[in-house]
């Protein structure tokens, strides 16, 4: 048995349209952006993660960089093996032919069978012998210490980059959910066209990023506002690179609408919610998890508009990723993973 244990590798994989982060041990052993670098001639990869993150947008005609996933489930079937198995292979393990490798894999709650499969045949690609798949809200609440097999009801805020995932759960299982896919992504999008539109300036996807994570807001005010940010980008006009400054309450304004959405997507979770549950939830308040979780005011904005308390997770980044490896660590008990059978 020590023998056979020791060629078995456990993962849990918190596979993101972001940033995919992988868990062995007990561990973080990865935490990369969701991307890679493919050679257009030949096809095969030159990276993945952060090093393919750096080739993003910079690219001549001979490379080019894929995100492999979109609104959280798998767009490029191809790049997403290349992707998953590089990022596999940064862990260290000498990948050995007999070695039993098993997985869970976190995936949104309002996934189709299709894409499911998906996900299944990415891990079989990479030589998983046994995969499991969980719904990112049950990932969530597992990850920030929530007793999920109780018969008490809690409601999960997950802001990913491909997709909000709003879900009631209560032993062990999703009650009721909200899946929609504005999230992360659609807000640096938002924030692109403002500057389009607004400044006449063009940026790239990373420098709306570094817009979001430096200046980003959901509310016009803030006690403790961040400082203006510079912005370097092409004018529209003259085609010369220029440099402009943007303030945070011009960010909420931009992201007004998206985060208007997702208030609407909590409302009508809230408004499905058996009134039992409902009475559970005005007690224990909403929690937010995920990057979305760290986009200021985010928190003061939801409660102003449910009048329930909002928790934001402690680290909310890791909370999917160690919810998935607590549930790896427990996968003969907990009933709410999804295996190949139940596919």
């Amino acid at each position: 048995m020590g023998m056979f244990n020791f060629f078995r590798q456990e993962l849990a994989i918190d596979l993101g349209t972001a940033n995919t982060l992988i868990i062995s041990n007990g561990e973080i052993v990865v935490d990369e952006p969701s991307i890679v670098a493919i050679n257009r001639k030949t096809g095969e990869t030159i990276a993945v993660g952060s090093k393919a993150m750096q080739m993003h947008e910079k690219t001549h005609e001979n490379i080019k960089t894929i995100r492999p996933l979109k609104d959280g489930v798998i767009a490029d079937f191809q790049a997403a093996e290349s992707m998953i198995e590089g990022l596999i292979n940064m862990i260290g393990t000498r990948r050995r032919f007999f070695s039993h490798m098993k997985m869970v894999i976190c995936i949104p709650s309002g996934i189709t069978e299709v894409e499911k499969r998906a996900v299944f045949d990415s891990a079989d690609h990479v030589d998983s012998k046994e995969t499991y798949l969980i719904h990112e809200p049950m990932a969530a609440a597992l990850g920030i210490g929530l007793d999920v097999e109780e018969p008490i009801g809690n409601m999960i805020i997950d802001i990913g980059g491909g997709t909000t995932e709003i879900a009631v759960i209560a032993l062990s299982g999703i009650v009721c959910d909200q899946s929609i896919r504005i999230a992360g992504d659609e807000l640096t999008t938002d924030i692109m066209n403002y500057m389009k539109r607004q400044h006449n300036m063009l940026i790239g996807e990373r420098t709306a990023e570094q817009i979001k994570i430096h200046a980003g807001s959901a509310l016009q005010e803030l006690k403790n506002p961040p400082p203006d940010y510079a912005v370097n980008g092409r004018d529209l006009m003259t085609g010369i690179p220029k440099q402009i400054m943007v303030s945070y309450q011009e960010v909420a304004h931009c992201l007004d609408k998206s985060i208007l959405k997702i208030e609407e997507a909590v409302l009508k979770a809230l408004e499905s919610t058996p009134p039992e549950l409902a009475s559970d939830i005005y007690a224990t308040g909403l929690y937010l998890t995920g990057g979305g979780a760290l986009l200021r005011g985010l928190d003061k904005r939801i409660s102003q508009k449910t009048k329930l308390p909002v928790h934001i997770a402690e680290d909310p980044l890791r909370a999917v990723v160690r919810g998935t490896s607590n549930a790896l660590k427990n996968s003969d008990t907990y009933s709410f993973l999804i295996d190949r059978k139940s596919v």
